[in-house]
């Protein structure tokens, strides 16, 4: 039967080489084998625009896309949707990659059934702040100005974001950081779906709710910080498995 993967919150880095190292262990054991790969956001830690293919210190960013087009090469559709980390991949990166851009959020039949995929980030929306900050760098005239800088400006502005990001984290409530219920249920009444699979909160898991009058389930896809996981979708059942 077709095997159909999910995977988010990798956070690739120079600084984090194990994760890089199970990433490539994953797309040559698992990936493979399986007919489509959705990465849903936050491939890398953060990503300043895709000249950092060409740059001198761009290892990683050719050594992720290369893979990925190995990948899709060997004929497993390869899918990347943006996250709140790196939502400043473009064109470059999916040619180099063969992925194609998943909007976000996107409906994908998995196994028969139509379900609904996003980053997360979108549905915590008791969070404020970052509701307010994902508003700011997602505007266009902010990212045209970004990009406008150099690499190492880019760098240096996207290192102290991620500094800034990890301290306002330990200064938050956990729940805030959580899925709001009501966003949740809006998000599968409006898509008319039962099933939702998302990354972002890091808080992996099978979650079950009623909705409409329709049994629902949402899936929450692991982070790659300690050890790493992926959802598979195979022969009408979906399992989590850690890494």
């Amino acid at each position: 039967m077709p095997r159909t993967l999910f995977i988010s919150d990798l956070h690739l880095s120079e600084g984090r080489p194990a994760a890089s190292e199970r990433f490539q262990r994953f797309l040559g054991e698992q990936a493979a084998y399986a007919a489509a790969l959705y990465v849903l956001g936050d491939l890398f830690d953060y990503w300043i625009g895709d000249d950092e293919l060409a740059a001198d210190d761009g290892t990683l960013a050719r050594r992720v896309a290369a893979a990925l087009g190995e990948l899709a090469r060997a004929g497993t559709a390869v899918h990347v949707m943006h996250g709140n980390r790196d939502f400043l991949l473009g064109d470059a990166f999916f040619a180099a990659a063969r992925a194609t851009a998943l909007p976000d959020p996107s409906i994908a039949t998995v196994d028969g059934v139509a379900t609904l995929l996003t980053h997360g980030d979108t549905l915590c929306t008791d969070d404020a702040a970052y509701r307010r900050f994902r508003a700011e760098v997602r505007d266009r005239g902010w990212q045209e100005r970004f990009l406008g800088l150099t690499l190492a400006e880019r760098r240096t502005r996207a290192l102290a974001l991620r500094a800034a990001s990890e301290r306002d984290k330990r200064a938050k409530p956990p729940e805030i950081m959580d899925v709001n219920a009501a966003a949740l249920r809006e998000a599968l009444e409006r898509h008319r779906v039962t099933r939702l699979i998302h990354g972002h909160t890091h808080r992996p898991g099978r979650h079950e709710l009623e909705v409409a009058g329709r049994r629902c389930e949402r899936w929450v896809l692991p982070d790659w910080y300690e050890g790493g996981g992926y959802l598979v979708a195979e022969g009408g059942a979906l399992r989590l498995v850690m890494l």
